[in-house]
């Protein structure tokens, strides 16, 4: 039987706040998998996607397979396949939110589609493709996303003028996103007075965060290095982390003025809608934040935030809601005087993230091209992608459960999460319920790739990586480390799993301490045999005068919150990598 989603309570609070919170991903197994439905019914109202977002759906999984090698069969080519895939993919999304949208008298329940990136340097491309977008995703709750450059700031009023629902994306500053308020409201007022509606043109204005902290960090870390002055140093410290949401919060101000006063209570009065801002980039990149950071400080009434998967999970599990939007805000202010002072140019670090993040989804774009073109030839070379089973005698028995399965619904129940597809018992439920996370932790992971890709070409200043883990913790890497084996160009690869003298002692022979990174792995965040590896280890990596930096030789992975994130954070661990809490250590592969 079918359950009643639960809707976490965060998420309920976000909502009476006046927040919608949107999903930053798409891939095709979420929406056939019910997935996206399951999280719509949680209380997500809209998806955005973007370029990288598609190419890691479509190189990193075979989720499209079936549908490419129809495309290439039809005779299309590789541009028109990845442009049908998209396309498919954002009118389903928009089917599953299409409720949420005509319960709210589309103020909400959008999915977003963005416009190639070769174009946001020309405003007549920009505004063709956009139009061509939306005629071929032909849903009322399809979002075409336009960048906020230089250029496409016309296409963006030539677009609002002829009623049409726009997302504008990767804006950094706050001078450029009153560009784009102006864009919206003389657009608005054009159309207007051309006669039209203006009760359902929808419009959020992307306002991206955390790559402003990531930046400027940079920066500050420069300076503080340089830095002779003890006290100078500390200053600088305390502005690490703090760009981005004091940005941010000036952003909502400007937003606040700007739908205000005569003009706007005009277009109100016609039927307008405020344009959102929407906080994009809010996953954590940094491990000293929080990592439910730019979800928190940035919640306030006519807001949406738009969050991947794992920084989703995050906030369901340990978020907290409140209005913290509209706080400290002359706080704000003086923090961006004082990084103005220490000579870190805000509009500089702006003007380049908009280049980079440009640049970022044209090599996606061009990278997703590619893999479509080399998967196109191999179909019509005959070696698509291609699968046999054959079961023999046992297939009627294995038919006959199947049909059991579904006419209990079991794959709609498994994939939503309804723990009472094994056992009626309450309290066996909710156990089970927090042990499910393996059923998408995959695409979740997918999110993280370039970071693992990055883990592995720093982590070759090593010659050894030692796992300190327990159980789940080391089964897997274990049989890895077994099945591989020696990669030339890595360091090897050592599991300690066990308390055993001789075996700590042999490994301890094996290596050089300071060309060693040591793996310190527990869910829980309190194994006592993992605690007590690192406590071994972080002895000889200090040395015995107790000098050295040897944080930089140990990285954690543990669920969020536990004591071990927090000696992590103490010790200044190189990496700490967090665990989606509702997966078992069992299925730690």
């Amino acid at each position: 039987m079918a359950t009643k989603v639960r809707v976490p309570a965060p998420i309920k609070e976000l909502k009476s706040i006046g927040q919608s919170l949107w999903l930053d991903n798409i891939r095709r197994q979420l929406i056939t998998s019910g997935e996206l439905a399951r999280l719509r019914d949680e209380g997500l109202t809209g998806v955005t996607s973007n370029p990288t977002i598609f190419e890691k759906a479509v190189s990193g999984s075979s989720d499209y397979d079936e549908a490419m090698v129809s495309l290439v069969r039809a005779g299309h080519k590789p541009d028109e396949i990845l442009w049908e895939l998209m396309v498919e993919d954002v009118s389903a999304a928009a089917d599953v939110f299409r409720p949420i949208y005509d319960k709210t008298k589309g103020h909400d329940g959008f999915v977003s589609i963005e416009v190639s990136p070769t174009v946001a340097n020309s405003t007549r491309r920009t505004i063709a493709f956009a139009e061509d977008l939306r005629e071929r995703c032909h849903r009322p709750n399809v979002m075409v996303k336009i960048p906020a450059t230089k250029e496409g700031i016309p296409a963006i009023y030539d677009q609002i003028s002829k009623g049409h629902n726009i997302n504008i994306t990767l804006i950094f500053s706050v001078d450029r996103y009153g560009e784009v308020m102006e864009a919206y409201l003389s657009g608005l007022e054009k159309l207007h007075k051309g006669g039209g509606e203006l009760r359902m043109v929808a419009s959020v204005a992307s306002f991206f965060v955390s790559r402003v902290d990531t930046k400027v960090d940079k920066t500050l870390a420069q300076k503080i290095e340089l830095s002779t002055d003890p006290a100078q140093k500390r200053a600088l410290e305390r502005l690490y982390g703090k760009a981005a949401i004091a940005n941010s919060k000036i952003a909502y101000e400007r937003f606040r003025k700007t739908f205000s006063g005569p003009r706007w209570e005009k277009l109100k009065k016609a039927g307008a809608q405020l344009q959102r801002p929407l906080w994009a980039s809010t996953s954590t990149k940094d491990p000293r934040y929080p990592d439910t950071y730019y979800v928190e400080e940035l919640i306030g009434p006519d807001t949406v935030d738009t969050i991947p998967p794992a920084t989703l999970a995050a906030f369901r599990e340990h978020g907290e809601a409140r209005r913290s939007i509209d706080e400290n805000v002359e706080a704000a202010k003086r923090q961006l005087k004082q990084l103005a002072e220490f000579g870190v140019d805000l509009d500089q670090v702006t003007r380049e993230l908009e280049v980079e993040g440009l640049e970022s989804f044209t090599k996606s774009f061009e990278s997703l091209l590619a893999t479509i073109k080399k998967e196109s030839l191999n179909i019509k070379a005959g070696k698509g992608p291609r699968q046999w089973y054959s079961l023999g005698a046992l297939q009627p028995g294995v038919n006959a459960r199947v049909a059991q399965l579904q006419k209990a619904d079991a794959p709609r129940r498994l994939w939503a999460k309804d723990s009472t597809l094994w056992t009626s018992d309450p309290a066996k439920r909710e156990e089970i319920r927090d042990r499910l996370g393996w059923l998408n932790v995959a695409e979740k992971m997918l999110e993280h790739a370039s970071e693992f890709r990055e883990l592995a070409t720093d982590g070759r200043v090593y010659s050894d990586v030692v796992l300190l883990g327990m159980g789940g913790s080391s089964l897997c890497p274990d049989v890895l480390r077994n099945t591989f084996g020696p990669v030339r160009g890595h360091p090897r690869l050592h599991v300690l799993d066990t308390t055993d003298p001789a075996t700590i002692l042999a490994v301890r022979r094996r290596i050089r301490i300071q060309d060693t990174l040591f793996i310190v792995a527990s869910k829980s965040g309190e194994t006592t045999e993992t605690l007590s590896h690192f406590a071994y280890f972080w002895q000889d990596a200090t040395g015995k005068d107790g000098s050295g930096a040897p944080g930089r030789h140990f990285a954690a992975i543990t669920d969020p919150g536990t004591s071990l994130e927090k000696l992590a954070k103490d010790h200044g661990f190189r990496w700490i990598f967090r665990n989606p809490p509702d997966i078992g250590g069992r299925y730690s592969a």
